[in-house]
């Protein structure tokens, strides 16, 4: 089974994310994380599959994990999909040079989220 790490600081976006995901019909348990420092901490203690990621969070904001996590060669290949209401351009070009594998604009359009969460080999 799949671990799928969702973090974001509101907790009704993260049910939102789940749902969504679980909507796929993809076997997976989900973990939770509500800044990106506590998303580094499930990372050391947990094997984890996807990350879906808000940017605006205490702590620790999404894109400074996005960017630790990359600069760790342990995660180089981790897919870590941005799930956020930051929709300007130079946020998105931001988060896929930072490392991002893709980009999802809230609010969550369902078949949107289908199409981007099909491209990744889980």
């Amino acid at each position: 089974m799949k671990n799928v790490l969702v973090v974001d600081d509101s907790q009704i976006m993260r049910n939102i994310v789940k749902n969504s995901f679980a909507a796929l019909d993809i076997p997976c348990r989900f973990l939770e994380a509500t800044n990106g420092k506590d998303a580094l901490n499930q990372l050391e203690e947990n094997k984890i599959d996807l990350v879906l990621l808000d940017w605006n969070m205490p702590k620790l904001s999404g894109i400074e994990f996005l960017k630790r996590v990359r600069d760790d060669e342990r995660y180089t290949q981790l897919p870590v999909i941005m799930v956020t209401s930051e929709a300007a351009k130079y946020n998105v070009v931001e988060a896929l040079q930072a490392g991002a594998t893709d980009y999802i604009i809230k609010p969550v359009n369902e078949q949107k989220f289908r199409e981007k969460i099909s491209k990744i080999k889980l």
